[in-house]
């Protein structure tokens, strides 16, 4: 497995790949993987001849300095996983590979609509620094297909319209969620929670599956389950953000007649913010 930090050595890697007409998946990460990352390679392998993961902690996509400081960096375990699965690259660039200018005059890509909803109204200017990154990185991997988790939901939604927009020649595929036995969604995130707040930490996915359950046997106002959803994570100690039913395909509030739903939330528990979510294909009236 190689382990690349610079753009011309992965241009060298991939230009040889590309001459001998070999297929190649990117799985971008940052790192202090676990195994949904893994579960998502796995799914990589088996879609391409090449299979390349990124490492990169992007700082343009962090909304507050201190979660940005306090990401973990675990290169060298990472790279011990990866190589097990079998994959063929790892490309682990510093800051100043993929942003040679000052932050304020960076190029950024933004989507419009989508980075404004949810996840972006909490977290302002999020989506800009993931959208710019994922863009840079189809431009240095020239990627066939790229594979991203279910988890982030919003963000999955926003890197397809980019593609669409911008006309980039990747495919853009999807890995499910993968939880603890308790329901749990895995997140290099979890690692902030202390014992006790592990123990509560399932209640998200319990709130969300209520609200679900609720949704397809007939429930349609809205509001009110949203509300009852949010005094929900409160009682179970959340300090939660939103709980939102979407439409799944644009994330914008459900008509009557709108079948393919996504029910959304984001919550504090402690020092980590926790997201999840649930899809739904609900019965319509005629």
């Amino acid at each position: 497995m190689d382990i690349i930090h610079c753009v011309t050595s992965l241009r060298q890697v991939r230009n040889g790949w590309r001459d001998a007409r070999e297929s190649v998946a990117l799985v971008p990460t940052m790192g202090n993987l676990h195994a949904g990352h893994l579960a998502l390679v796995r799914q990589a392998r088996h879609q391409a001849d090449r299979v390349v993961v990124s490492i990169f902690v992007n700082p343009l996509q962090f909304d507050r300095p201190e979660d940005l400081a306090a990401y973990p960096r675990t290169l060298a375990e990472d790279c011990e996983l990866l190589a097990q699965e079998g994959v063929d690259l790892v490309f682990a660039p510093g800051d100043e590979e993929l942003y040679r200018r000052p932050r304020s005059e960076i190029t950024r890509v933004e989507v419009a609509g989508l980075s404004d909803l949810l996840e972006g109204a909490h977290r302002p200017g999020h989506f800009a620094g993931v959208a710019t990154v994922v863009c840079k990185l189809f431009n240095l991997v020239q990627p066939d297909l790229a594979i991203f988790g279910e988890k982030d939901f919003q963000q999955l939604m926003l890197i397809r319209r980019m593609v669409d927009d911008l006309d980039i020649p990747v495919e853009v595929l999807s890995g499910a969620t993968v939880r603890e036995p308790d329901g749990l969604a895995l997140s290099s995130r979890n690692a902030y929670l202390d014992a006790a707040q592990r123990e509560r930490a399932p209640g998200l996915y319990q709130v969300l599956c209520e609200l679900a359950g609720q949704v397809t046997s007939g429930a349609r106002d809205y509001d009110l389950l949203e509300a009852k959803a949010m005094k929900g994570l409160e009682i179970r100690g959340f300090e939660p953000d939103y709980v939102a039913v979407r439409r799944s395909a644009d994330l914008l509030p459900p008509g009557a007649q709108d079948s393919q739903l996504v029910v959304l939330a984001a919550a504090w528990l402690g020092r980590a913010r926790l997201i999840d979510n649930l899809t739904m294909d609900v019965q319509t009236g005629a």
